[in-house]
């Protein structure tokens, strides 16, 4: 006969019953407000507002997003406050943070 197993307390459905997350905040995508959550990345804030794009490739400037959701394959490179070339789905998003469309490397502007 086989012994239950047993649980960790902080894992049991009844620990995490209490946790709620703080109060949102605004971020802006492209000028656009929308919420996000403390300790949510910029992708996922972005996934909650139905943004599934935000940068375009450098070649084709097809549109590109969050792949792999753990920082290994920089698809989800974006400009977060003027900073180009940042992985969204390992920044955490803070209040008031201005993300915006990425064309190609990030660095157009600095073209002759």
């Amino acid at each position: 006969m086989r012994r239950p197993r047993r649980r960790h307390p902080a894992r049991t459905p009844a620990g995490l019953a209490g946790a709620e997350p703080g109060p949102g905040f605004e971020i802006t995508f492209d000028g656009r407000p929308l919420r996000a959550l403390p300790g949510q990345s910029i992708a996922a804030a972005l996934w909650a507002a139905s943004v599934l794009s935000w940068r375009t490739t450098r070649g084709t400037g097809s549109p590109r997003g969050a792949f792999c959701g753990i920082g290994s394959c920089y698809e989800c490179l974006a400009t977060v406050n003027g900073r180009p070339n940042l992985r969204a789905c390992l920044l955490p998003a803070r209040p008031g943070d201005a993300v915006t469309t990425q064309e190609g490397t990030g660095h157009d502007a600095l073209r002759p």
